[in-house]
């Protein structure tokens, strides 16, 4: 994990410069969007789709691959699948009407279901070793996002930063962390949130930051910290702050703050003991029998 973490820079620029001929697979303007994945997948389609309709491009709404609505209608579908093998992504482009055409993101070439999927955009140089996703996650992420026009420069630049710079929290004595976003970055609350459980088997929670103040404030205090992805909402610091727990945020662009949710949860799995490499309970891809 530690190898492919490094790499991220790297590789979003290379995402970047394959955009342009990727985008003739990809949602056209003004086309209605459903964007689908399992896990960390389903949280990058979290955030492609906010960003894509907060961009004017479009309806845009992701789903996890078992739960999207086979009776809406929709102009194209996206799927994302590391490994190209994931039942219910599987399952859901057999069910997908022939009329609706798909493209599928994958880190594999000759992806089981790669024949199902009108196309296939393979991203093998973000392919990993690690079973927990973290490379292959943020550069489709950033291939999307980079076929929205944006120029990604500056997010792999900030990429470098959050590798190098030291961790925000200590890992000795944190106990608990909530991670917080808005619109897309919610997304990247819920995957930084999922790393930690993952690779550490660390308590933690995410929300919409809106959302914090609802009930989940409760459980922060002393030893327990509220990380926020992007501009936080207003007076949360200071509310966070009359708990007791410690507040993070970044001047990172978002996506490169999560590369340092990356590195922390690798560093309490290591503090514990743990292999973060082969988190237990989990394999590469999640193949159901059938």
């Amino acid at each position: 994990m530690l190898d492919e973490i490094a790499s991220q820079p790297d590789c979003w620029r290379r995402a970047a410069a394959i955009a342009a001929d990727a985008a003739r697979a990809l949602p056209a303007d003004g086309e209605r969007v459903a964007v689908v994945g399992c896990g960390t997948s389903w949280f990058m389609a979290q955030s492609y789709a906010a960003r894509r309709e907060a961009a004017g491009k479009g309806v845009t709404d992701a789903f996890a691959a078992s739960e999207m609505p086979l009776t809406r209608e929709y102009d194209r579908l996206v799927a994302i699948s590391r490994s190209g093998t994931t039942t219910e992504v599987l399952e859901l482009l057999h069910q997908l009407p022939p009329s609706v055409p798909s493209v599928l993101l994958t880190g594999i070439h000759d992806a089981p279901m790669a024949p199902l999927a009108g196309d296939t955009i393979v991203l093998d140089f973000a392919d990993e070793r690690s079973v927990v996703q973290t490379r292959f996650a943020t550069t489709a992420l950033a291939l999307l996002r980079a076929s929205l026009g944006e120029d990604l420069t500056a997010a792999a630049d900030d990429a470098a930063t959050a590798i190098a710079e030291p961790l925000p929290l200590p890992v000795d004595s944190t106990e608990q962390v909530t991670f917080l976003g808005r619109g897309w970055t919610v997304g990247l609350a819920n995957e930084a949130a999922l790393k930690c459980r993952e690779a550490a088997t660390f308590w933690t929670e995410s929300y919409p930051a809106m959302e914090y103040r609802h009930g989940p404030i409760s459980i922060t205090g002393p030893n327990r910290a509220t990380w926020v992805f992007g501009i936080p909402p207003e007076g949360l610091a200071a509310q966070v702050a009359d708990t007791g727990g410690t507040f993070v945020e970044s001047g990172l662009d978002p996506m490169a703050d999560l590369v340092r949710a990356q590195r922390f949860a690798i560093a309490v799995a290591t503090h514990r003991g743990q292999d973060p490499d082969h988190p237990r309970h989990l394999t590469r891809s999640v193949i159901l029998n059938p």
